[in-house]
């Protein structure tokens, strides 16, 4: 059964499939895929619900694409071939490379280094399901949720991780309003730089983005909100957060 599963080879190693076998092996393959596709596109809607740059599309593809060229790499190579992993082995690469686009580097930050992770675990669970290992597959896409939402939470609760958030200060006199922001800036040690300042009509705006832990900003917050100098402080997820 085996056998006939597997590619023929005829002469000039041209690899030929009738239609009972391509059947066969649609059959066998659409479980596998069905379910790479459901896995990656859970991830995927955990990322798109975070705003990152890897959404449900992306992960959903580079699950069911894994997945598919694992079950492929044993097709071709036969049943007689003592290298069956040959192609499945080229998308650590692969994924090496698409994860590479997704880390940015601005300044003195690094953003992008968990969804490029997060990519490279998608990758490692289409392949589980591609190999037919389906409670491995659904074990391991338990835990990249728990270690995404859980550990993120965690960090932040316990005042562990620094994030950034890019703050947006009205108010009608800009010189107070930057004294105000410096001396909440002094507060939490962190130094001002990169603000952009718009006036509309008599109202002024002040923005710029601090990275700081969660205790942080709630002072940082606390500070600017508490100063007669500022009328609003409005705050924003940086898109280049991760």
């Amino acid at each position: 059964m085996l056998h006939f599963l597997f590619a023929i080879e005829e002469p000039g190693h041209m690899l030929s499939f009738s239609n009972l076998q391509e059947a066969a092996l649609t059959g066998g393959a659409a479980g596998r895929l069905l379910l790479a596709s459901l896995l990656g596109s859970v991830i995927g809607i955990e990322r798109e619900y975070h705003h990152r740059p890897s959404g449900v599309r992306t992960n959903l593809l580079i699950c069911f694409g894994a997945a598919l060229f694992t079950f492929l790499s044993a097709v071709v190579a036969g049943p007689e071939s003592t290298n069956k992993a040959q192609i499945a082995s080229n998308i650590v690469q692969g994924i090496g490379f698409l994860g590479a686009g997704l880390i940015l580097r601005n300044r003195d930050r690094v953003s992008g280094l968990t969804s490029a992770a997060t990519v490279w675990a998608v990758a490692s669970i289409g392949m589980a399901c591609g190999a037919g290992l389906y409670i491995p597959a659904v074990f391991s896409t338990l835990l990249v949720l728990i270690a995404l939402e859980g550990v993120g939470l965690l960090e932040r609760k316990a005042n562990l991780k620094t994030y950034s958030v890019i703050y947006e200060v009205r108010g009608h006199d800009s010189s107070k309003m930057t004294m105000a922001i410096l001396k909440a800036m002094d507060h939490v040690r962190r130094r001002l730089i990169g603000t952009e300042q718009e006036n509309i009509g008599e109202l002024n705006r002040i923005s710029f983005s601090v990275v700081i832990s969660r205790k942080g900003h709630e002072q940082l917050l606390a500070m600017m909100n508490a100063d007669p100098a500022i009328d609003e402080v409005l705050t924003f997820r940086d898109p280049e957060e991760d």
